[in-house]
């Protein structure tokens, strides 16, 4: 049974269910109008993977196998990130508000993995 906040509409009806929730703003994936896309976005919507992207998948699709998990967590996600050699260089580009605190490190850091 839902509940009070869970709002049920029929799609017959007319309401789209996107409209009753409000998205972030930075977080928002969905294009509005006289929004672009990014070349990135455009290319791998279109299936055409930059190496990057590739070589990300190529990881994922490892840990999953390794690790016998058809849906990694996040923080699974986080550590094949880090093993990949990513490292948090430079300033968040998101606006998360006060949820948390921005912070950088050395780009030789080792992953902590």
């Amino acid at each position: 049974m839902p509940s009070d906040c869970d709002e049920v509409v029929d799609r017959r009806s007319g309401i789209d269910r996107r409209d009753l929730q409000a998205p972030s703003k930075d977080l928002d994936r969905r294009r509005g109008p006289g929004r672009r896309r990014s070349d990135f976005l455009r290319a791998a919507e279109e299936g055409e993977m930059t190496q990057e992207q590739f070589l990300f998948l190529l990881a994922i699709n490892a840990f999953k196998e390794a690790n016998g998990r058809t849906f990694p967590t996040w923080t699974d996600v986080l550590e094949v990130v880090r093993k990949l050699g990513y490292r948090k260089t430079m300033k968040s580009e998101l606006d998360l508000g006060s949820k948390s605190s921005d912070w950088t490190e050395e780009p030789n850091t080792l992953s902590g993995v």
